[in-house]
């Protein structure tokens, strides 16, 4: 069976902007602030290289609809959130809060978490300090850039999850 393919890459002359192409366009998109790279450690700002399976979307059922799609989906609760913290023994995983070690709150105040897709970046082996927390979700506006992520503007994160099923990976390239 072939897998599907979508592919980000480097705007031109942009080192934190991209382009996500899909079948049906090009659409822009935010990258880390360090650009992309290939030996990424938590807390550097890239956007790693490689190809990566997409894992859930998580969404937050009090500003979006539950989006129509093959892969798992998980409604956001306060207690959620990632662990970033290199010697938790849950390293890069969804969690409980409060935690007693470093983790990012997935019900954020502004809206960048109201759909996020789950990237099987650095999970599958963990390995601690290689970086966490790898999504695509929200915008901000103008696209400014991600700690490390892709993000897209909510019209364009939904034509993306149109696209995507069981299989599918994510190709960034430089």
């Amino acid at each position: 069976m072939v897998q599907k393919r979508i592919l980000v890459t480097r705007a031109p002359g942009e080192q934190s902007k991209g382009l996500v192409h899909l079948s049906n366009g090009v659409r822009p998109c935010a990258l880390g602030g360090s650009g992309l790279g290939v030996l990424k450690r938590e807390g550097d700002g890239l956007t790693p290289l490689g190809v990566f399976p997409l894992r859930q979307l998580l969404y937050r059922d009090d500003r979006v609809m539950r989006p129509r799609t093959l892969i798992p989906v998980h409604a956001i609760r306060a207690s959620d959130g990632w662990s970033d913290d290199s010697d938790d023994r849950n390293y890069n995983r969804m969690i409980a809060l409060p935690s007693p070690r470093s983790a990012e709150t997935l019900k954020r105040e502004d809206h960048l978490y109201d759909l996020v897709l789950v990237m099987g970046y650095n999970d599958c082996p963990r390995v601690r300090g290689r970086g966490s927390a790898v999504f695509i979700h929200l915008a901000r506006p103008e696209y400014t850039p991600t700690e490390g992520c892709i993000a897209l503007s909510k019209r364009d994160f939904l034509a993306l999850l149109r696209e995507v099923g069981p299989g599918t990976r994510i190709e960034v390239r430089g």
